[in-house]
């Protein structure tokens, strides 16, 4: 009985022991593939689809016009008043908008709070960034000329230069308890995203000054401008941007109701056509020239988001996603006033007279005949996020710089 249990057990111990090897085996083949195929998923591949793994993005410096100022020129001029701010703030909030901008549903998205404008003596706090956009502004250093046009003198070199003695302030105020509450860290600076939204009043101021030959003209020094803005930036520590190309021009209401097209030169969506071309030359050599600045930039990570099409899809498909007459405004003076713009306000007998919004601004894309509503800023906000618009392909919640990849 000892002798046949003894066979049986050693029998049965062999195949048990020539599974566990054979197991053992194959789990040590599955180990060494993964990681195999771990390791070829390196840095280029993950910038290329989609970054897999989540980056924290401790702050953001935004640099550009109206389309993304949360405050610079309300404070360093004249509060943006009534009824600017009443979708979402309830109040004046320094935007050109009834509520957010797409600099603010960025910050959201990333789990940020809203930017402060940097001009902002009042509320200003610096810990998780700041906005340098000023409406009005140029990427072009604005001279008498342009001064005389209506353009702001704070042009993007002059937002690189606040952004620089920023970044000394923190260094020479960080040891102070005082005031670390409001201001970044230091180590923040290199981890943070630059944000650019900027061009688009270069090119009316262009369209609207000379022919659209001499506009096309001033496209490349306006871009090599672009690009130095990058560089000085990269020399100041930034390793991540995010920038978006400019819209279609040729679609703002403001544009079609003082510049009316000739026949022959509408689009399929109701846009002056030529002044969109123009729009679009200006982004394909702001991709181009971002495309070389990348061999150059070995170190950053540069993202060139097409903000163009996401808004020509939303115009040119308004009752598609909810919204009314794509090329009308919500927000406008009436009677007397009906010359005034949105962000203007006039007396009549000693008493303010403000522009009257529509009862529901959410409906419409444009809010003031030149920038978007927060309905319209929302969606297109969302739909450059998963970065389906972007070159390369990166979702807004996976941007890192390329060091810490």
């Amino acid at each position: 009985m000892m002798n046949w249990w003894s066979s049986v057990s050693r029998r049965f111990n062999a195949t048990w022991g020539l599974k566990n090897r054979l197991l053992v085996m194959a789990i040590g083949v599955v180990v060494i593939v993964g990681f195999a195929l771990l390791l070829s998923l390196g840095p280029r591949s993950k910038r290329a689809v989609g970054l897999t793994e989540e980056c924290r993005i401790p702050a953001i410096y935004n640099f550009g016009d109206s389309n993304s100022d949360a405050g610079c020129v309300s404070a360093a001029f004249r509060r943006v008043p009534y009824p600017n701010g009443i979708s979402f703030f309830g109040k004046p909030s320094g935007r050109y908008c009834d509520g957010r901008l797409m600099i603010d549903f960025i910050a959201e998205e990333l789990g940020l709070p809203f930017l402060s404008a940097y001009l902002d003596a009042l509320q200003g706090n610096f810990q998780h960034g700041a906005d340098f956009a000023a409406s009005g502004t140029t990427i072009q250093h604005v001279d008498g000329k342009l001064f005389g046009g209506g353009l702001n003198p704070l042009s993007l070199d002059v937002q690189l230069l606040q952004f620089e003695g920023l970044k000394e302030r923190t260094s020479e105020l960080s040891a102070q308890d005082n005031v670390k509450s409001r201001f970044p860290r230091l180590e923040d600076f290199s981890k943070a995203l630059c944000t650019l939204d900027i061009g688009q009043n270069d090119l009316h101021h262009a369209l609207t000054t000379m022919t659209e030959d001499e506009a096309r003209e001033t496209i490349p020094k306006l871009v090599n401008q672009f690009a130095m803005a990058i560089k000085k930036l990269h020399s100041l520590g930034a390793r991540t941007f995010w920038m978006h190309n400019t819209g279609p021009i040729g679609c703002l209401p403001f544009i079609l109701v003082k510049y009316p097209p000739q026949p022959g030169n509408v689009d399929e969506a109701g846009c002056v056509k030529s002044y969109n071309e123009v729009a679009k030359e200006f982004n394909k050599q702001l991709k181009n020239r971002i495309s070389e600045l990348r061999t150059q930039l070995h170190d950053s990570l540069l993202v060139y988001v097409d903000i163009y099409s996401a808004k020509y899809s939303l115009i040119s498909e308004s009752k598609k996603y909810g919204f009314v007459d794509p090329l009308g405004f919500c927000c406008k003076h009436t009677g007397n006033y009906s010359s005034l713009h949105c962000w203007n306000k006039a007396e009549e007998n000693g008493t303010a007279v403000y522009a009257t919004p529509c009862s529901n601004p959410s409906e419409y894309l444009s809010w003031d005949s030149i920038h978007y509503t927060e309905a319209a800023n929302r969606w297109v906000a969302n739909r450059i996020s998963d970065g389906s618009l972007s070159d390369p392909p990166v979702l807004l919640t996976s941007l890192c710089t390329k060091s810490s990849l």
